[in-house]
């Protein structure tokens, strides 16, 4: 399927209104270099700078440290939270489900408050800062609650005993404090650390471009190999050794991301926050809505008085005045009275700059493809559940004595991931390069819509695999239910939902943050976020329909707990055929998505236009 973003006039810079060549030449808006190296701990505290040179892969292996380690230790302490709710604490399954979802639920939205905190306060340093304490408080909380008799009820062995104590108030008062810290820590953490590395590269060089689109690779793999040790290593020291160790080193391991993080501060580039967000697009929406009567002309011809200063010494390019959403245009035209004698906006919430319009424009259109995300994810959160269902049931010895558990199976989607972003680094990228001199090989939306078409393949390779699966079974005539079938048979969904992550997890990832304002970068992070909540409740939303609706009075529904008289095939099939309509869905999002144009404010010779990415074509450097 060919993806090529639609073009206007607006894609191409073009003077217009106040827009024009000398306003932009550096001598003449006065900018004074943001770029001046203050990077001593007492300028840190006083608030973020921005450095002259970037730290780039210097600066960015102290943070890949940190984030690599910080989630060795939170992701290792609740890989296995499930059993330790149920083992420990002896909560019933259904109320230790309830924790971990509501707990995750909440865990999903923080980032949105500290995205907010961050762009508009306190900067990405701090945030990541406080919050990686407050994720070490949690931790070493969680542990207390395995290490200390007093904050978790007695032995007992629920596999024996029919009622085990459960925990008193204070235990698990406790308990909920931990998770607590933990949402608080994943708040600050989640929004910031992508844009934080991000900051590192100069971005006004071809070199700090490659080198984002790098970055994007290298986290996600750091991120892979944390899911693939947590969930084999880990796990089995919890299960097997000791919930103790099993809690204390991934607590060690915490504490270390944060020594690794400070480490690294003579090194990074410091972004000042510019103010709140928010307050600015409501601007914006405001000031359209009050000069909502006043007529624009189709295609602007010069005759409009747009406003449109200077940008801010901080802002790394400028918008390009586009003819989308021109309803929004109307808060930036000049009126009587809208400017004061000095030049500046009498009331920012009736007059605007182009640089703001232009920049809540980026958001409307990355709503759409943020939603087709949310749809395309739904595919990847059957791995952990029904798949799980099916090698349950299916032949897991390795070897005579070795049976691999049931739920590391998804262990074979993480070693695709690990294997295979390195080759499509190092091999695909350079390759598609030279073919389509596009600097990343293939283009960010391309790439999301490469991984969807994986997510759907897995879920046809998972519904055929489950008929072959049900038909061997029901031959086989086992009472259990259990197939004389190798569980690697569902290797190849696995790997497919691989490469679904590789491409589409990652191009997300680039997308939301090349594609946002710089400022606004922890906001697109935050929603990325968000994709994941979206698409776990809309799998759960399916769940229950199907459940309630495919089933009869004389016939069980299609996810019946006996895989054998249920028709696990036919649900796979369903989410393949919305993948299908979703794909639809996305090239039409894909086919008119204008990429964020603009001036670079920097480095770049006044008359160099700068593209992020186009759809179809190189990125141009005029």
């Amino acid at each position: 399927m060919s993806l090529k973003d639609g073009k206007d006039g607006s894609s191409l810079p073009q003077p217009s209104g106040n827009f024009s060549k000398s306003s932009l030449a550096p001598q003449e808006m006065e900018i004074i270099d943001p770029y001046n190296r203050k990077n001593s701990p007492d300028s840190i505290l006083d608030g973020e700078k921005v450095e002259k040179k970037p730290g780039g892969w210097r600066a960015i292996s102290f943070i890949l440290a940190n984030e690599t380690l910080e989630r060795l230790g939170t992701i290792g302490l609740l890989s296995n939270f499930m059993v330790y709710l149920t083992r420990v604490f002896h909560l019933e399954q259904v109320d230790a489900s309830n924790v971990i979802n509501i707990w995750s639920g909440f865990t999903n939205l923080t980032p949105l408050v500290g995205a907010f905190i961050s762009d508009a306060y306190v900067g990405r340093f701090k945030t990541i800062a406080f919050a990686s304490f407050a994720t070490l408080f949690g931790l070493v909380t969680l542990t207390l609650t395995a290490s200390l008799p007093q904050l978790h009820p007695a032995s007992c062995d629920v596999h024996k005993q029919l009622n085990c104590p459960g925990p008193n108030k204070l235990q698990f008062g406790i308990l909920l404090l931990g998770l607590g810290f933990l949402s608080i820590g994943s708040g600050g953490i989640r929004p910031c650390s992508i844009p934080f590395g991000v900051d590192q590269f100069d971005q006004r060089t071809e070199k700090g471009l490659t080198g984002v689109a790098s970055f994007f690779n290298w986290y996600y793999m750091t991120f892979t190999i944390v899911l693939l040790i947590t969930q084999t290593v880990v796990v089995y020291i919890q299960d097997q050794v000791s919930w103790i160790i099993g809690f204390s080193v991934p607590t060690g391991l915490m504490a270390c991301a944060v020594i690794m993080f400070f480490a690294g501060m003579k090194l990074y580039v410091y972004v000042k926050p510019e103010g709140s967000i928010f307050s600015g697009i409501a601007q914006v929406i405001v000031a359209a809505r009050k000069k909502r009567k006043m007529k624009l002309p189709a295609e602007d011809d010069g005759t409009v008085n747009y406003y449109d200063p200077p940008v801010k010494a901080s802002v790394l390019s400028k918008l390009h005045h586009s003819n989308q959403f021109r309803f929004l245009d109307k808060g930036a035209v000049i009126i009587e009275g809208d400017l004061t004698p000095e030049g500046v906006p009498a009331n920012k919430w009736r007059l605007c700059s182009i640089q703001e319009v232009e920049e809540v424009k980026c958001l409307i259109r990355i709503v759409p493809v943020w939603s087709a995300g949310i749809i395309s994810l739904a595919a990847m959160a059957q791995q952990g559940t029904f798949t799980v269902s099916q090698a349950l049931k299916m032949d897991r010895h390795l070897g005579p004595k070795f049976e691999i558990p049931a739920g590391s199976l998804s262990v074979i989607s993480l070693l695709t991931i690990g294997v295979f972003l390195p080759v499509y680094e190092r091999l695909f990228v350079p390759f598609m390069r030279r073919i389509t001199g596009h600097n990343s090989g293939i283009t960010l939306l391309q790439r999301i819509g490469t991984g969807i078409v994986f997510a759907i393949l897995s879920m046809i390779v998972a519904g055929l695999v489950e008929e072959a699966r049900r038909t061997r079974s029901i031959k086989a005539g086992d009472p259990t239910g259990m197939t004389p079938m190798s569980v690697f048979w569902l290797s190849p969904q696995l790997i497919l939902m691989g490469l679904c992550e590789a491409f589409n997890i990652i191009g997300q990832i680039e997308f939301f943050n090349s594609q946002f304002p710089e400022h606004m970068r922890s906001i697109a992070n935050a929603l990325f976020s968000l994709s994941f909540a979206g698409s776990s409740y809309l799998s759960s939303l399916i769940v229950t329909i199907v459940h309630k609706f495919t089933g009869g009075r004389d016939r069980p529904d299609w996810l019946n707990k006996n895989l054998n008289a249920g028709k696990l095939d036919y649900f796979y099939y369903l989410i393949a055929v919305m993948g299908v309509i979703n794909l639809v869905y996305f090239w039409y999002c894909a086919r008119g998505y204008r990429y964020k144009v603009g001036l670079q404010m920097g480095d770049f010779e006044e008359d160099k236009s700068f593209s992020d990415v186009e759809m179809s074509s190189k990125k141009e450097l005029k």
